[in-house]
């Protein structure tokens, strides 16, 4: 193989050959393709994109460049669920356990949070102790005993996503489709799952600004899924306002735990329950997604799946005792009010302008190398179509440095739409694809 005969050719928008990309792939895992030769390549899947063969491709070579993970030892339907990233998207900290609580064994490999979206990995690691490192092993033994288990990206599991996503980040190429998709789904079919649900989002508050390329985006990862023989489903969610009432590391893993014990605000409990409805049904569980909202809806609000939560944070080494007592949990030294400044019903806060709030406060990354401030970002969101009046507090930041309060206040100033008139919020979920 000769790398930039493959580079001109995808240049030129011929299409590649499975053996192609397959040679290329592992050409590139083992270092006999250069950076500088990567990155040209990904800038011309960037301009002319790949076909559905070839995205397919894509996502099986990265796939078979390391380790697929099974699990003998776990006898029921193993099922994950996947979010494009939002504002406050607490969702998986509620949802593996959940699952889990009714039958379906969850083993979640997470990312973290890097520019204004959150990791779940920055939130679960808000708890001390807690280990997102587990080994195969490790991580069997979990699922085993308590059904769902929430790790990072080992070294062996897609080192090609690895060494690529990096370049990506670098090389202006994140936004391509195809690069997404094989990224994604390389990662989560590498978790020996029988099924996936995704959770496609768009708005301010995503990567996909419109609806039409949340679909766009849906359909893509859904095709490679069920060419790769997995059972997939998908929604569409709005991401123009903060999902819940938090979004920061610790104030989400609060959040999340009221949930569990059955106190989620209306917008966090819808979403959870039709995700998790979807995976009760691809795993085989239940026959139809209206009983399996009911018994998920039924099983949120009885607070039994804190339980499991409890179980599965001791597994991994974190401390229960915070899961107990909130407050031990990291905080912020300083709490602004922001308020609204007239009348009206509250249209939404701009989810984007809180993301660049938090990130402002140490809540996020700049760069992977940050470190997090895992105490810090914006509670008490005000739920979306609330009357309000002038001085009611709209949302609280919590910060450690005046200087970062300020900054977070003034952008979050700037996020609040109020209107004259009531108007009913847009819907949570726009569309189910597969379902």
């Amino acid at each position: 193989m000769i790398p930039q005969w493959l580079i001109e050719k995808k240049r030129d928008g011929i299409e590649l050959s499975a053996g192609e990309i397959r040679e290329w792939i592992r050409a590139y895992t083992d270092g006999a393709i250069p950076d500088y030769q990567m990155a040209a390549m990904a800038m011309a899947i960037f301009f002319r994109g790949m076909t559905p063969d070839e995205t397919a491709a894509l996502t099986k070579a990265m796939l078979e460049s390391g380790a697929v993970l099974a699990w003998p030892s776990v006898p029921r339907p193993k099922v994950d669920k996947h979010s494009t990233g939002g504002i406050g998207d607490k969702v998986s900290i509620v949802l593996a356990p959940l699952a889990a609580e009714l039958g379906l064994a969850v083993p979640m490999i997470s990312g973290r949070g890097l520019g204004i979206t959150g990791g779940t990995l920055d939130k679960l690691e808000s708890i001390p102790g807690y280990r997102t490192g587990l080994g195969r092993r490790e991580m069997e033994r979990v699922l085993e005993q308590c059904g769902c288990s929430m790790v990072g990206q080992t070294e062996d599991l897609v080192p090609a996503d690895r060494r690529l996503y990096a370049l990506r980040d670098v090389t202006g190429t994140v936004p391509s489709v195809p690069l997404i998709v094989s990224s994604i789904m390389s990662k989560k079919l590498a978790a020996g799952l029988d099924a996936l649900v995704l959770d496609v989002k768009w708005g301010s508050g995503a990567f996909m600004p419109t609806l039409e390329q949340a679909r766009g985006l849906a359909g893509s990862l859904m095709d490679v899924g069920r060419r790769m023989g997995k059972r997939m489903a998908a929604l569409i969610t709005d991401m123009n306002h903060p999902l819940g009432r938090s979004a920061g590391n610790s104030l989400e893993v609060r959040e999340s735990i009221e949930a569990l014990k059955g106190n989620a605000p209306p917008d966090l409990e819808e979403l959870t329950v039709e995700l998790c409805a979807a995976m009760l049904v691809l795993g085989g569980v239940l026959p139809a997604l209206e009983p399996a909202r009911r018994a998920a809806r039924e099983r949120l609000r009885s607070g039994k799946a804190f339980a499991r939560f409890r179980r599965m944070v001791e597994l991994h080494g974190g401390d229960p005792s915070v899961l107990d007592n909130p407050a031990l949990l990291p905080g912020a030294r300083i709490r602004e009010s922001l308020r609204a400044r007239r009348d009206g019903c509250l249209e939404r806060i701009d989810a984007g302008m809180v993301g660049r709030a938090c990130l402002v406060l140490g809540a996020g990354r700049r760069s992977a190398a940050d470190p997090i401030d895992h105490g810090v970002g914006v509670s008490d969101i005000a739920e979306r179509g609330r009357q309000c009046r002038a001085g009611d507090v709209l949302a609280v930041v919590n910060a450690n440095a005046r200087g970062a309060c300020e900054e977070a206040m003034r952008i979050l100033d700037g996020a609040v739409i109020i209107g004259d008139a009531p108007a009913a919020p847009p819907e949570l979920i726009q569309d189910r694809i597969g379902l």
